[in-house]
């Protein structure tokens, strides 16, 4: 029985790191370590290696594997230097902003000399955005009963680039304040995900008249630019040119809750549920 995308009495599927305790395939063998699509489950038979990348450099955290230097920081890279195409000293807002992505997203684009402002719903998550990530000013989306508002005190001058995480009457608020030629990442629409009714989008008219190009991506697409991408970022790392935090859990049994709780804004970061530190 198929519940979404989720299948009844089947483990679910998701980015891990794991550890090789048996192999067939030549590239593999036990004893390496892993990050890529494994099951919620202690021990996983992966029959399609070609989705796992090996783990080279163990002198960082392993769990960094699950979120900056895997799935959510090559998203990250991907989506800022690669379909937004950023200038310097443009205006970039994010949304979702304290989350695995947009907390890389905001970091990229300040180490990049541009002016950032993120969107998140807590006041704690504010504060992290501007104290812990940098960002020139941040807000909480929750407390502003206009976001066009929000947005045109944030942005005077309009936005450049919009990084895509939420959907809905953000995206409406966005559009009506892009300038000519900005650029929409689509990520991601984590506000519309459990809707009966998807919310409508009414102002996409801006589209046109302002010259915004607004594009989907997803990180499978961008893989080849992994090599390049940890180099980068590892070095970032090591210099304390970027910072990242994960809200962390132990035990599978916790795995449930966590994942219910991305849709209600208790993470902070990157959410890992740590099944063996082994």
């Amino acid at each position: 029985m198929e519940t979404g995308a989720f299948v009844t009495a089947e483990p679910i599927v998701g980015f891990g790191v794991a550890k090789v305790l048996d192999s067939g395939h030549p590239d593999f063998k036990e004893g390496d370590l892993v990050w890529g699509m494994t099951g919620w489950e202690e021990f996983t038979l992966i029959s399609e290696p070609e989705t796992l990348f090996k783990i080279k450099y163990t002198d960082i955290p392993l769990s960094y594997y699950t979120g900056i230097l895997g799935m959510a920081g090559l998203t990250a890279y991907a989506g800022f230097y690669e379909v937004c195409t950023p200038k310097k000293g443009e205006y970039v807002f994010v949304s979702a902003a304290s989350g695995a992505v947009g907390q890389l997203v905001g970091q990229f684009a300040k180490l990049m000399g541009c002016y950032v402002v993120g969107s998140a719903g807590s006041s704690d998550k504010v504060e992290l955005l501007k104290s812990k990530f940098g960002f020139n000013d941040a807000f909480n989306y929750k407390e502003e009963p206009d976001l066009n508002k929000a947005l045109t005190r944030h942005f005077p001058e309009g936005i450049d680039i919009y990084f895509e995480n939420v959907g809905g009457y953000m995206l409406d608020a966005v559009l009506l304040n892009m300038r000519l030629h900005g650029r929409i990442a689509a990520c991601g629409m984590i506000s519309q995900y459990n809707l009966e009714k998807p919310e409508g989008v009414h102002n996409l008219f801006c589209l046109i008249t302002k010259r915004i190009r607004m594009e989907g991506f997803l990180v499978f697409d961008y893989y080849h630019l992994y090599p390049q991408f940890l180099d980068v970022t590892r070095q970032y790392i090591k210099e304390g040119k970027i910072v990242y935090v994960e809200d962390s859990v132990d035990g599978l049994e916790s795995a449930p809750a966590a994942l219910i709780g991305l849709f209600t804004g208790k993470n902070v970061g990157k959410q890992v549920v740590v099944i063996s530190r082994e």
